[in-house]
């Protein structure tokens, strides 16, 4: 497995668009596809409003901002953190959570022109399983279009092809004008990835946002009284204390241990002090 991994890496770094994205300063080869995916299908335009989800590293994010200079707005948004872009705005979320939806539309002031995913699972070998998982990431995608994309807007996402596929354009057919399958030349022969080109979308369905609630603060505890005296507790270790002493404070697992003379009284029997007196005997 180990051989595989390098051998992979080394074929990576020999890669041309590994080495031009390296040279041009685009944070990974990925940036490319959506050149040139931008190219033949004119995606952007200047003055948009764009949201990569699943945006890091930041490779197209990098590209979303040269295309629509000067007055675009590009967000990134990701479950990990993503390092800062000057022009672009990022931030960790969730996109199946409705607060991350809304966190969006704020940002925005209003709904995007495009949408962007660039999603993969995490490859687990087996491939039926690769598939499935892809389809679900880009349902997604396709549930963030029903809550924050325009009229007419666009999606563009990756997708890995499979039996699964159909059902996928079936459900984007009935929310765009316009679908159409890519596959751009920076991706690798070896690989099952094709994009998905939509555009015109009817924006049919409208799907209401809920609020995330605020838990409502518990009121904290507070022991009322002096140190209680009660009986000494077992060490983790499971041998029972020994050297008995007065604390004010707590003793191990939290609990508050007694005095030698203590510990005598109550060998005797019953206690005589007034907090034990209606105690069973030990």
């Amino acid at each position: 497995m180990a051989d595989l991994h390098d051998r992979w890496v080394a074929e990576r770094r020999n890669e041309h668009y590994y080495k031009l994205a390296k040279k041009l300063n685009y944070r990974s080869r990925a940036s490319f596809k959506l050149i040139q995916i931008d190219n033949r299908f004119a995606i952007f335009k200047p003055g948009d409003a764009v949201v990569d989800l699943g945006a890091c590293p930041g490779g197209w994010l990098q590209v979303a901002k040269e295309r629509t200079w000067p007055d675009g707005k590009v967000i990134g948004v990701d479950l990990r953190y993503i390092k800062p872009l000057e022009g672009v705005e990022t931030f960790v979320g969730d996109i199946t959570e409705d607060s991350t939806m809304i966190e969006l539309l704020r940002r925005f002031g209003g709904k995007a022109d495009v949408v962007l995913s660039d999603m993969a699972p995490n490859i687990a070998g087996h491939y039926s399983m690769d598939h499935a998982r892809s389809i679900n990431l880009c349902m997604y995608a396709v549930d963030v279009c029903d809550r924050i994309l325009k009229k007419e807007g666009k999606l563009v996402m990756k997708v890995f092809m499979g039996d699964m596929f159909d059902s996928l354009i079936q459900e984007l057919e009935k929310r765009f004008q316009s679908v159409k399958v890519h596959s751009p030349d920076a991706s690798r022969d070896t690989s099952s990835e094709v994009y998905v080109i939509c555009q015109g979308f009817y924006a049919k369905t409208n799907v209401g946002l809920k609020k995330p609630v605020e838990e409502e603060k518990q009121p904290e505890f507070k022991a009322k009284g002096g140190v209680f005296r009660i009986r000494p507790w077992l060490r983790p270790s499971g041998g029972i204390l020994k050297n008995y002493r007065e604390r004010k404070g707590p003793g191990p697992l939290g609990m508050f241990v007694l005095s030698r003379a203590g510990r005598r009284t109550r060998r005797r029997g019953r206690p005589s002090g007034s907090p034990w007196r209606s105690c069973r005997r030990w």
